[in-house]
C-alpha cells in the first residue's frame, strides 16, 4: 500500500507544479519563455519526486512508465492495476488543488484550461498528435529503462538524467500537443478543463491516453530486444 501511496503523492505533486506553471504564464510561442518554465516545471517536479519516493515506488507517476515496467517483468499485474489507479487518483487530486488555487484565489488561468492537453499546434489532426504523443513518450521511457537498468550504473544521477528528459520531450511537445507522455497528467486536466468550461478536451482525450500508452509499450519492446 505505501507504494501506491507514493504513486498517488509523486503524481499529484506532478500535476499539481506541471499544470499549474502552465496555467499561471501560459505557453507563449512568441517568446517562449512559457515554453521552458512550463518544461522546467514539469521536469523539476520528476527530479523532486525521484529523490523523495524513487526507493519506495521507483517513481513511476505515469501509467505509460508502468506499462513498460510492467511488461519487462518488473511489476505484477495486480501491481501494475494499483499503480495506474494511484496515479489516476494523483493527478485528479492535483488537479482539485489547482482548482481551488485558480478558483478561490484571484489567479488568472492563461492556459484557459488546467494546462490540459489539445491538438492545436498540429492543426487539430488526431493521427499527428498521436505519433507527437507516441514519439516522445518512447523517447522518455526508452531513457528510463536505460537510467534504470542494473547495467546502467548511473547511481544516484538517474533522477536528475530521468528529470531533464522530461523537459527535454516537453521543449519540443508544449507547442505541438502540450506534451502528455503520461495519461495520468492529461485526464484530470481535461475533465476539470470540461466541467469549467473550457472547450472541449474529452474529445481529444483518447489522443494523450492511446499515445503515451503505445509509445512506453514500443519503448519496452524495443529496449529489452537491444539490451540481450
Amino acid at each position: 500500500m505505501k507504494k501506491y501511496i507514493a504513486e498517488l503523492i509523486g503524481t499529484c505533486v506532478l500535476v499539481t507544479f506541471g499544470c499549474g506553471t502552465a496555467m499561471l504564464v501560459g505557453c507563449d510561442a512568441a517568446s517562449g519563455s512559457g515554453y521552458l518554465l512550463t518544461a522546467l516545471a514539469f521536469g523539476l517536479a520528476i527530479v523532486a519526486e525521484a529523490y523523495c519516493i524513487g526507493n519506495i515506488s521507483g517513481c513511476h507517476v505515469n501509467p505509460a512508465v508502468s506499462l513498460a515496467v510492467f511488461m519487462n517483468g518488473g511489476l505484477s499485474a495486480g501491481e501494475f492495476c494499483g499503480y495506474v489507479v494511484a496515479q489516476v487518483l494523483g493527478g485528479f487530486a492535483g488537479s482539485a488543488i489547482l482548482a481551488a488555487i485558480f478558483g478561490l484565489g484571484q489567479v488568472t488561468d492563461m492556459t484557459g484550461g488546467f494546462g490540459a492537453n489539445g491538438l492545436a499546434g498540429v492543426g487539430g489532426s488526431a493521427v499527428a498528435g498521436l505519433v507527437v504523443e507516441i514519439v516522445l513518450t518512447f523517447v522518455f521511457v526508452m531513457t528510463i529503462l536505460g537510467v534504470t537498468s542494473k547495467k546502467a550504473g548511473h547511481g544516484s544521477f538517474g533522477g536528475l538524467v530521468i528529470g531533464l528528459t522530461l523537459t527535454f520531450v516537453h521543449i519540443l511537445g508544449i507547442g505541438l500537443t502540450g506534451t502528455s507522455v503520461n495519461p495520468a497528467r492529461s485526464l484530470a486536466p481535461a475533465i476539470f478543463a470540461a466541467a469549467s468550461g473550457n472547450g472541449d478536451p474529452i474529445a481529444a482525450l483518447w489522443v494523450f491516453i492511446v499515445g503515451p500508452l503505445v509509445g512506453g509499450a514500443l519503448a519496452a519492446i524495443v529496449y529489452k530486444a537491444l539490451e540481450k
